[in-house]
């Protein structure tokens, strides 16, 4: 038999629109938001997302706020000072006092 294609899972029902790579991203976003997570007290694996931003642990009874999508928010997009910039020394004019 021929290989089958992946699922679409939830964003399934967003059928052939908005191209694939969207579809992908929703699809990841959405398995991610309603998988279990890691207590933050407890280390188990029982916390689910009550609404945007709320997380509950279903073990330990812990509420907490976090991100929309997932208990901890982490920040894809840091800020980098280029090497050159770093070491290059801030050069102060003179009369000028810091």
């Amino acid at each position: 038999m021929a290989r089958r294609t992946k699922k679409a899972g939830p964003a399934g029902s967003l059928g052939p629109r908005y191209g694939v790579k969207i579809r992908r991203r929703i699809r990841e976003v959405l398995q991610e938001k309603s998988r279990w997570h890691v207590c933050p007290r407890c280390r188990h694996p029982s916390v689910k997302r009550v609404s945007t931003g709320i997380w509950r642990c279903r073990r330990c009874d812990y509420t907490f706020a976090g991100g929309a999508y997932r208990p901890v928010v982490t920040t894809s997009i840091s800020r980098q000072v280029s090497r050159r910039a770093a070491e290059e020394d801030v050069v102060v004019p003179e009369g000028v006092e810091e």
